[in-house]
């Protein structure tokens, strides 16, 4: 027998297996890199951009240059770390402070207080350079820039479309809906328009009513066979990015490596380091599949838990057992979430709900749903399990009471193909053919 601690909370929830049923255990690659600071890593990335020139070489004396940087919502991205960087060589071409702006890409969130902005720049920069948040919904804050081939009608912040020169920051991980984060998520959704945002996020589900999720829609997937991000893409090149700069974290969400240079070149590299990061490739799949979140802020609440249950859905095979681990210590996590889950009994109506009015908490609380139809899924949390009455989702307060339940629903016996996520928040199966 192998025991396995998962991170719970602040805490581990641990249960043992037989290893001849361990069909996956799956955890982070070892990837070696070179020990540097962020100062080092962003100076080098400065130094040596991607598929472009240097930005001395783009940016002439004079001209005026928007940032864009992710909000609080992602500050583990730590902007202060390499914006003061950024702008001190913006300020060796000649670019003084009063003519570069920086934005918060908001996307569909709220606008950031006065301490939020000061914690993600830095007390220095935020009293040296103009800042404003991005508002979705302030059409007449916005220029028409044009039309996607998949329809989507392209409007964009017109302060930054404004400056003479367009800087993307943030932040690469992989993402569940448009396969990576950064890159162009810094302009759509990021500095977009509502109407935007929606027709571009609808590309999630599947055309037509009743035909569910998208299931190209996941992370990893940068191709063309995923409209939500080609999409997207098509969408951010309206706005002409002139330089890029993004960075990596580690599981600790230390920054490790940084990438600049044009804005679709440096950001796929980024993308190649995470893959080589955090996806594990796998032989075959499962009839139960146990995963953490990954324990205190990852598993703070439902809508956090979305990028374990997506992973674990990845390698199980139809019918099968998922067990989530997630205390969810914060409940939901997001309005639109529990709406999704509580307020409807019927996954069409459900459906064409969220189509209407597309939020990606919204989408969240659909895919658990979808995703209760499709396995048997149970919850490991605090959460109280009349919260979940509307949907086929068991909740329960041990491991060992999950592994109990799921005996019901595998013949009485947990001697069955397995696996093992014990951070499943990162860890991104990759099925082999």
């Amino acid at each position: 027998m192998l025991t396995f601690s998962f991170p719970y909370a602040h805490g581990v929830q641990s249960a043992s297996f037989d290893e001849k049923n361990l069909a996956e255990v799956l955890e982070p690659n070892q990837v070696p890199l070179e020990r540097r600071s962020v100062e080092q890593c962003i100076r080098e990335a400065l130094d040596t951009p991607i598929g472009s020139p240097r930005l001395n070489e783009i940016i002439r004396p004079g001209e005026t240059v928007c940032i864009v940087i992710s909000d609080v919502t992602r500050s583990w991205q730590a902007p202060k770390s390499y914006l003061p960087i950024l702008v001190e060589e913006l300020g060796k071409i000649g670019v003084r402070d009063d003519q570069i702006l920086i934005i918060s890409a908001t996307g569909t969130h709220r606008a950031q207080t006065e301490a939020e902005w000061k914690s993600l720049i830095g007390e220095s920069l935020y009293a040296r350079i103009r800042t404003i948040d991005h508002d979705c919904r302030q059409k007449e804050q916005m220029r028409y820039v044009g039309t996607t081939s998949r329809g989507t009608p392209v409007w964009l912040n017109r302060a930054a479309l404004d400056c003479d020169r367009l800087i993307l920051t943030g932040g690469v991980v992989y993402h569940f809906l448009a396969g990576y984060g950064g890159g162009r998520k810094s302009i759509v959704p990021g500095i977009a328009y509502i109407d935007t945002i929606l027709h571009n996020h609808n590309f999630a589900l599947n055309p037509g009513i009743g035909s569910g999720a998208n299931p190209d829609v996941h992370s990893g997937n940068l191709e063309a066979s995923n409209p939500f991000h080609s999409d997207m893409e098509e969408a951010a090149a309206f706005a002409k990015p002139d330089f890029l700069l993004n960075v990596v974290a580690d599981s600790n969400q230390n920054i490790t490596a940084a990438f600049a240079g044009h804005w679709i070149a440096a950001h796929r590299a980024a993308c190649a380091l995470v893959h080589k990061m955090d996806g594990v490739h796998v032989k075959r799949r499962a009839d139960l599949v146990i995963a953490s979140a990954g324990g205190y802020p990852k598993d703070i609440n439902l809508y956090q838990s979305s990028k374990t249950i997506t992973n674990q859905v990845r390698i199980a095979n139809d019918g099968a057992v998922l067990i989530m681990i997630s205390a969810c210590l914060e409940g939901f996590g997001d309005k639109d979430c529990a709406h999704y889950i509580q307020d409807f009994t019927d996954m069409t109506q459900r459906e064409a709900d969220v189509r209407k009015n597309f939020s990606i908490g919204g989408y969240v609380g659909y895919l658990f749903a979808e995703f209760s139809e499709k396995y048997h899924l149970i919850c490991v949390t605090e959460m109280e399990p009349e919260l979940f009455k509307n949907v086929q989702i068991d909740v329960v307060k041990t491991l060992d009471e999950a592994l109990e339940l799921a005996k019901t629903y595998l013949g009485g016996t947990l001697d069955v193909p397995t696996a093992i996520l014990e951070h499943g928040a990162q860890t991104l199966p990759i099925l082999e053919q």
